[in-house]
């Protein structure tokens, strides 16, 4: 039980190093996630904790208001996504823009390394999925294209 504190412990404390809206981690029979609002000045409470044991079906992610509707692109790996290319430039794109296969639509962080991540399909943007600073996981849906 010490070994999750400390692994929760080191979690919470990378969140607030990196800035994050959610951030999650698991072992062999637990799992931890985490979410909050930015705060816009100073740091706040975290708005929800969750502890999950795997062997229910209890899932500690959010359900979706509506199924969204386009082609999803998700995350090809684990890293923080950024939907700018630096603080304060506007986001790569924003729901109703249109966007080219091949275009740019985003940044994941994955071991120091700023990874693009580009549109698989022409279209227009229905929905952005990911929050800029968000930790996200392999086949997370970053934005839909429709």
């Amino acid at each position: 039980m010490d070994d999750i504190k400390e692994r929760i412990d080191d979690l919470v404390a990378v969140m607030e190093e990196f800035g994050l809206a959610s951030a999650r981690a698991s072992g062999v029979d637990w799992s931890v996630e985490f979410s909050r609002e930015l705060p816009t000045q100073a740091p706040g409470p975290m708005a929800a904790v969750e502890l999950v044991p795997r062997t229910t079906k209890k899932s500690a992610r959010p359900k979706a208001a509506a199924s969204p509707t386009g082609t999803p692109i998700n995350s090809p790996t684990t890293g923080i996504f950024y939907s700018s290319p630096n603080p304060g430039a506007p986001a790569f794109v924003k729901v109703g823009d249109t966007v080219e296969a091949g275009q740019v639509i985003g940044l994941i962080e994955a071991m120091k390394v700023f990874n693009e991540i580009t549109a698989t399909v022409s279209g227009t943007v229905s929905r952005v999925a990911a929050e800029n600073g968000q930790l996200v996981q392999p086949g997370d849906p970053l934005l839909f294209i429709g």
